[in-house]
């Protein structure tokens, strides 16, 4: 077997289940579950048609590209997202099976594992499939710690020059997870310029990218910020999007990786060989997906609509930042966030994530210790009653 397996670490979910492991509930107290970032709310009832439409595309092998009919639908999004000149849709635009397939696959493909002590940086806290998909593809990961005093910005400038030496892929995640920060175009310069002298590629996960609470103050996107700056190449710029969240489609494992040609060309190369094309039936409904924005909207205004209830209820008994944009509240508990979760779990049935799951040992601190993830996932009634739980909770503590 690869003996890098052995590098990796139990899933956070994993752990959340040993921890809470003989954590019951009192009896008739309902299970309100807030510790994983799956959305809940319905599938839109016109994406589930274009699938039932299509199924005779199961009688077909797909090709790893995807119809020139989704790669248009993806590359006229971008463009009207983001504000883009034209995309080219046959040579900027890849559909994968949602990102987080494609997130790990990128670095198998990015990394050159004949140069000695390759590293990959990413945000710390983290998704965990960046430090598993630089571990299998024989590179080290290297944490950059983002802490509430400097508003869960990195700080590009205390990385040592012998590591961006070393540095083959960075991953960035905007809005943050589980942070909700959103990167702003100052950070991005100094980014893109730092790419520019020791050629690393960004891959920019920006899965949580249509959440956010204000219709008309949408978060800055990477090839966004790219063009604003006059790199209308994307020169080392790859965007990871996902349908999973904006859509409410986590199982229609959906998504696209667009940006520097240069770079996707090689990655469809690797994916020809992956076996990872998605099903026809799948891209019909996505499609349709990326070419409708009222539903978005409506999903906007159901998180907008939780996060406010939450907000009010669970303010006045603990302190609790609104995000950026995305569907976390990152909770500073002032305390053990393991001993948090599990007592939560017993007395109260609200299930939270342990934010030092989410994070490693990094300049002698672990930046998620302390704090939890709470998901807005369920309707609005469960998180306010959560959130009158958790209020109980800090109450009786």
């Amino acid at each position: 077997m690869n003996p890098n397996l052995d590098l990796l670490q139990s899933y956070p979910f994993q752990k959340l289940t040993t921890l809470l492991a003989g954590a019951t509930p009192k009896e008739g107290l309902r299970p309100i579950a807030l510790h994983i970032g799956e959305p809940k709310h319905p599938t839109p009832a016109f994406i589930k048609q274009a699938l039932v439409d299509h199924l005779d595309g199961l009688a077909a092998y797909p090709a790893t590209a995807g119809t020139p009919a989704l790669r248009q639908s993806i590359a006229r999004w971008l463009e009207r997202r983001y504000g883009l000149p034209a995309i080219d849709a046959e040579t900027q635009v890849v559909p994968v099976n949602g990102s987080r397939e494609a997130l790990f696959a990128f670095a198998q493909a990015v990394i050159d594992p004949r140069q000695p002590g390759a590293l990959v940086l990413c945000p710390n806290p983290f998704y965990q499939i960046y430090e598993g998909a630089a571990l299998l593809a024989q590179a080290q990961p290297y944490y950059l710690n983002t802490l509430a005093e400097r508003r869960y910005a990195v700080d590009y400038d205390a990385v040592p020059t012998d590591v961006w030496a070393r540095t083959q892929l960075i991953y960035v995640c905007s809005p943050g997870n589980p942070t909700g920060n959103v990167m702003p175009l100052g950070e991005w310069k100094k980014l893109f310029a730092l790419s520019d002298r020791y050629g690393f590629v960004i891959a920019a996960d920006e899965c949580y990218s249509e959440i956010y609470f204000n219709e008309g103050e949408a978060p800055l996107g990477a090839l966004q910020a790219a063009h604003q700056l006059g790199r209308t190449d994307f020169r080392r710029l790859v965007v990871f999007s996902s349908l999973s969240k904006r859509s409410n489609v986590p199982g229609l494992r959906s998504g696209f990786v667009a940006g520097d040609a240069t770079v996707l060309k090689p990655f469809l190369l690797y994916r020809t060989y992956h076996g990872c094309a998605m099903s026809p039936s799948v891209q019909a409904a996505s499609v349709a997906a990326w070419n409708d924005e009222a539903h978005v909207v409506e999903n906007r205004r159901l998180y907008k609509e939780k996060f406010d209830a939450f907000h009010r209820i669970l303010s006045p008994a603990i302190r609790l930042d609104m995000p950026d944009a995305g569907f976390y509240f990152w909770m500073d508990v002032a305390g053990d966030d393991t001993v948090f979760t599990r007592e939560l779990q017993r007395q109260q049935a609200v299930s939270v994530l342990p934010g030092s799951y989410l994070a490693r040992e990094a300049d002698g601190i672990n930046p998620g210790r302390g704090r939890v993830r709470i998901a807005l996932v369920a309707s609005t009634a469960e998180c306010s009653e959560a959130a009158e739980r958790i209020r109980q909770f800090l109450q009786d503590h």
